[in-house]
């Protein structure tokens, strides 16, 4: 039942935005809970009661659709609709903005974003695709403020520094702090070798392609680890 009477509450809210419609709110208010204008010692407490009620009602409201967003999110994601998914993203911080998931999903849509937002319209601007870029970066640096050894955002962002934004310097200490994290992540030891190629490293990059070699049991991605280690030395010698 209070489940039920914190949807309406919400719903009402969501609905009644704008500032002309506070009267009706607090018209609703007050037939919810049968108080309104409170004078005497016992009505003021009364109030104080049913308006608490209230808040839990609207708190539990609040976390359970702050929980659908972030759901929705991510059903749209596993559908690879990369901009529906940012927004609900977006929806579920403002619910949650401690939450360092919901930053580091919104950076991966914001990524994706950033290589959609081609310039349809030919006026040699490319706004669109930094703004995204700079959203990503934000995200996934706000997950790692909120959770320093959180190994996907640690990846997210240095896959944005190495494949998108040219800055490989940037991305090095991130997967260096990753790999004393995560000692086995080989997607991560492909990042840094091409981070490390990336910032004229190219001996490091050809360690790192070794190391990935000795550490995986899978044969494609040791064939992955020498072809790339071939074209590093064609192109450093």
């Amino acid at each position: 039942m209070k489940i039920q009477r914190a949807c309406i509450i919400v719903g009402v809210l969501l609905l009644c935005g704008c500032a002309k419609s506070n009267k009706t709110i607090i018209r609703m208010q007050h037939m919810e809970t049968g108080v309104q204008n409170p004078t005497t010692i016992e009505e003021l407490k009364t109030a104080i009661v049913k308006y608490q009620d209230r808040i839990a009602d609207i708190q539990l409201a609040n976390g359970q659709i702050g929980v659908w967003y972030k759901l929705l999110g991510t059903r749209y994601l596993d559908n690879k609709m990369y901009g529906e998914a940012l927004k609900a993203f977006q929806k579920a911080v403002e619910f949650y903005p401690a939450n360092q998931n919901l930053y580091y999903y919104v950076g991966v849509c914001a990524g994706w974003m950033s290589k959609a937002a081609l310039d349809y319209d030919a006026t040699g601007s490319n706004a669109a695709r930094l703004h995204y870029q700079d959203l990503a970066e934000s995200a996934y640096l706000r997950a790692l403020e909120l959770e320093p050894r959180y190994v996907r955002a640690l990846l997210g962002l240095s896959m944005l520094y190495v494949y998108e934004t040219n800055e490989s310097e940037k991305a090095v200490p991130l997967l260096e702090k990753l790999l004393s994290i995560d000692t086995k992540n080989i997607d991560a030891m492909f990042v840094l070798a091409a981070a490390y190629y990336g910032s004229s490293r190219a001996e490091d990059a050809v360690a790192t392609c070794d190391r990935i070699i000795a550490a995986t049991k899978s044969a494609d991605r040791k064939q992955q680890a020498e072809q790339l280690k071939r074209a590093i030395l064609e192109k450093s010698y």
